[in-house]
């Protein structure tokens, strides 16, 4: 097989996925038209695999790898999310934090299903789902900022990384979307790159695209512009979700001549 033509990666929730009822419908479009060109489509999130492989199965694009844990890991084809990664080192490495610090952070292992629902109101199935993690641990921090400042230089030491979200702190060993990204491009023949995406553990993403499309949210707050807007190389869209995901992604097929 050539190389194809180009290759996509999109976020899940609020850029394929609609914000409120999760459905991709509205981009069926676009998502038939890069179908019939046989363009790689890679969803990148920070899901864990067992909730992605559902998700590929349904958009169809399961024979594909896909972005898991924010990048600290890949979903390979046919895999079904059975490799276990690097989880449980992960987890001994936190484990390795002096017992007054490591009693700080409530991690998703820690919380289990049940403490997830209560963390995260999502459904006990989805919990489930969120509970089967690969490559990084989602969790609470309580202590104060020296507290926090400790665990993370102790983390460090051991090789861990951390990234804040909007509740949790995530634990890997590293890896962004747009590390997997190069990582994923370069088994297909490195061809021209999209990249969707609304939130600010997409950036990275978006800028090391050759196309990069922030997808309006007004579930949240916009992202600030970004350096490559003002050479054209990410753009806006101003419909949200898979309506502006499919609107974008047509008009960049017809630009490049698809």
């Amino acid at each position: 097989m050539g190389t194809p033509p180009l290759i996509v990666f999109t976020d899940l929730d609020g850029t394929l996925l609609d914000h409120e009822s999760y459905s991709f419908e509205p981009a069926r479009t676009a998502l038939e038209r890069l179908r019939a060109l046989e363009v790689p489509l890679i969803l990148a999130s920070s899901k864990t695999s067992a909730e992605i492989v559902e998700i590929q199965r349904a958009v169809g694009c399961e024979a594909y790898p896909a972005i898991v844990e924010n990048g600290a890991g890949l979903l390979e084809p046919g895999s079904g999310g059975a490799d276990g990664g690097r989880y449980f080192e992960l987890l001994a490495a936190i484990n390795e934090v002096s017992p007054y610090i490591r009693s700080q952070f409530e991690g998703f292992h820690d919380l289990g299903p049940e403490g997830i629902v209560q963390a995260t109101g999502l459904s006990p199935e989805a919990a489930r789902l969120a509970a089967k993690r690969q490559f990084s641990e989602p969790g609470l921090f309580y202590g104060g900022p020296e507290d926090l400042n400790e665990f993370l230089r102790a983390l460090g030491k051991l090789g861990v990384k951390a990234r804040r979200g909007g509740r949790f702190l995530t634990l890997s060993f590293g890896g962004t979307k747009a590390d997997r990204m190069d990582e994923v491009a370069t088994r297909f023949g490195n061809p021209p790159r999209i990249a969707l995406g609304d939130a600010p553990n997409d950036v990275e993403m978006l800028e090391a695209a050759d196309h990069g499309v922030i997808i309006a949210n007004p579930h949240g707050n916009d992202l600030p512009p970004l350096p490559g807007e003002a050479a054209g190389l990410i753009r806006r869209t101003a419909l949200p979700g898979p309506q502006g995901w499919n609107s974008a992604v047509l008009d960049l097929l017809y630009q490049m001549d698809l």
